[in-house]
């Protein structure tokens, strides 16, 4: 028995048209996963992400809408079920980063990405876990934290806020919600090499000697890695897992070195 092999699984990801969301998709449909891919983006821009996630188009379908506008989040649970069934599997990936000097960080930009990050999952998970129990079904939540859950990172300070808030969010569906076969975990990524964190390795000298200090490994950490890590806990080898971090960072966690 191939314990990687999500056949007749049916996985939601929310962020999924985003930098590292499409490699997850493509991840879990090339293990025979149907994937519900929602974002904020275009019928048009979802289009083209798919076709190269998913180049046989059988295995993926766009879902448009916003988690944070409960009528989009009705909706949008209620055309997946329509076309699938309720989903096995929940990843609450979508989220976003800004970097400002702590003391200059815009409080309207604090409030979207707590907003983002934080407020969309929690809704989120908590209408899927409803229509989970009322059709008696397990389910499993997997969100996206990050290695600055416990770690500050400078001018970050509103995303590693939202990054800590999410684990402990997650133990909470975790421990509250076991009685009823429903698990929740989360991947902590490190610092991948996509958006925000590959720019200002590419172009601001300080962040790279900072960033590459961080990593023990030494290398800026490939999107498929944190991929594997979902294919990992959307697979039957995590089956006794909840409540856990799956911590995936190249050693970042480990910051700051002695060096």
């Amino acid at each position: 028995m191939n314990l990687l092999d999500l056949q007749d699984r049916v996985i939601l990801i929310t962020g999924g048209c985003g930098a590292i969301g499409r490699v997850i998709v493509g991840e879990l449909a090339g293990h025979n996963a149907r994937v519900a891919v929602n974002d904020i983006v275009t019928e048009k821009e979802a289009a083209v992400i798919l076709a190269e996630a998913d180049p046989s188009g059988e295995r993926t379908a766009y879902f448009r809408g916003d988690a944070n506008q409960a009528d989009e989040l009705t909706a949008l649970l209620d055309r997946i079920e329509a076309a699938w069934g309720l989903p096995d599997i929940v990843c609450c990936h979508a989220g976003m980063v800004d970097a400002h000097p702590i003391t200059e960080y815009p409080l309207e930009a604090f409030d979207q990405l707590i907003q983002t990050n934080l407020r969309a999952a929690f809704a989120t998970a908590q209408e899927t876990c409803r229509r989970w129990r009322a059709a008696e079904k397990p389910g499993h939540l997997i969100f996206t934290t990050s290695w600055v859950q416990d770690v500050p990172w400078p001018e970050i300070t509103p995303y590693t806020t939202s990054k800590a808030g999410m684990k402990a969010m997650m133990r909470g569906y975790a421990r509250e919600l076991a009685a009823h076969k429903i698990r929740a975990n989360a991947v902590a990524p490190g610092i991948v090499a996509v958006g925000l964190a590959k720019r200002q390795w590419d172009t601001d000298p300080s962040y790279k000697a900072r960033a590459q200090k961080a990593i023990p490994l030494g290398f800026m950490q490939p999107p498929e890695t944190v991929a594997h890590a979902f294919l990992y806990l959307c697979s039957d080898m995590a089956a006794y897992m909840t409540g856990s971090v799956l911590l995936v960072d190249g050693g970042c966690s480990l910051y700051p070195m002695d060096e």
